[in-house]
């Protein structure tokens, strides 16, 4: 058994029933009771940031979904995490497409795509996403 006792490091570990659905444990050596941690899928910090990033561009969680793959769930538990507070209200509705590099370029060299328009650009692996906005208008 690859099992360690945490208290003394001990290897002489015997099954001592279940807690919660999860193997509890006892060291023969010192009488420790313990449990071993399950170990969760962890997601690259990366992505982790870029869902952050997407969500105060106001992408909504569900767009961040589809975009980077990761559960809508995962990023709102993120965002809860974090304590990030996006602004409450948006007067806009960004819309955003994903680039390769030399479809990046000839994009941004027209620049009547661009005009009048707010705009941030963020790397996603090896592809590039633009997210645009209409500017505020001054009355």
């Amino acid at each position: 058994m690859e099992t360690q006792c945490p208290k003394c490091q001990g290897n002489q570990i015997i099954r001592s029933g279940a807690v919660n659905n999860r193997q509890r444990y006892k060291c023969k050596e010192c009488g420790y009771h313990f449990s071993v941690n399950k170990k969760g899928k962890s997601i690259d910090a990366y992505y982790v940031i870029k869902a952050l990033q997407l969500h105060l561009e106001g992408v909504s969680l569900r767009e961040i979904e589809r975009i980077l793959g990761i559960s809508h769930v995962s990023v709102h538990n993120w965002i809860k995490q974090y304590g990030i507070k996006s602004p409450e209200n948006y007067n806009y509705r960004p819309s955003y497409q994903v680039y390769s590099h030399e479809e990046l370029i000839k994009y941004l060299s027209s620049k009547d795509q661009i005009k009048g328009m707010g705009m941030m650009i963020t790397e996603l692996g090896d592809k590039y996403m633009v997210i645009r906005w209409e500017r505020f208008k001054k009355f």
